[in-house]
């Protein structure tokens, strides 16, 4: 289960998430200077499509790349007021603005197959090895089967490359290495929030693909839980070898 992010693969997709073939990774990357605009401008709140078509605060220079950065960011970060999965990622982003690199990276597994299919070989690096593109690529071609060419799957290679960078689990340009993150306890709390609507549950609930993401063994993830539970985003509690876990507080976040 190390590197699941669903428990089985058979069930319904959770609401707010994105299966298939095709991401956005084919084109761009998990476009963090975007977001990072955008939450400072509006709080992922209102009219998004207004704040980035008609008010242009992602400061782009023509209208077809506004309209297209909409598009994609849609696509990446849902930016549908409807579906819990946002609500959530938003209330969490306006808590820790700090937290955003993290939290855009598990929101964007959660949406984009493709980086989410580059997961398994750049998690399971160890820390300061080098990161080999072949075993990127082979992941993603096997999720996709024989739906991209060459051309294309090295773009996602590329741009998959580039988000885990953003989001510290990759260190430099050319040659890039593996770097441990140090898991916000803000994204934390969503990572287990995903686990839970992924259909994670018991011990395994800290044994995951979203756990990982976070560079977070099961040991850690407990620790981090009960710290969580302190700040009242999550409420767990053990009961000797066992334990509760309620992640609900956070569907109730403004």
């Amino acid at each position: 289960m190390r590197y699941n992010f669903f428990h089985n693969d058979k069930l319904p997709m959770p609401s707010g998430f994105r299966a298939g073939a095709r991401g956005t990774h084919s084109s761009r990357t998990i476009m963090l200077t975007e977001l990072a605009l955008l939450c400072s401008a509006t709080g992922l709140s209102g009219d998004l499509k207004k704040a980035i078509v008609d008010d242009n605060a992602l400061g782009k220079s023509s209208s077809s790349g506004r309209g297209l950065s909409l598009q994609r960011l849609s696509e990446l970060y849902c930016f549908d007021s409807k579906v819990p999965t946002f609500r959530i990622f938003r209330a969490l982003c306006k808590r820790d603005p700090s937290a955003l690199p993290q939290l855009a990276l598990l929101m964007a597994i959660a949406r984009d197959p493709l980086l989410r299919a580059s997961a398994r070989p750049i998690l399971g690096l160890a820390p300061n090895s080098e990161l080999m593109r072949d075993s990127v690529r082979n992941a993603i071609a096997s999720a996709v089967g024989s739906r991209m060419n060459e051309a294309v799957l090295n773009k996602v290679v590329r741009n998959a490359a580039s988000s885990w960078t953003k989001a510290g689990h990759l260190a430099g340009r050319t040659l890039k290495r593996r770097v441990r993150v140090r898991a916000n306890q803000i994204a934390f709390a969503f990572a287990l929030w995903l686990a839970q609507q992924s259909g994670f549950v018991g011990a395994e609930i800290f044994d995951n693909g979203w756990m990982a993401a976070l560079d977070l063994d099961p040991a850690a993830a407990r620790s981090l839980a009960e710290r969580a539970h302190a700040t009242g985003l999550i409420n767990y509690r053990t009961l000797g070898d066992s334990f509760e876990l309620d992640t609900s507080p956070l569907e109730r976040l403004n």
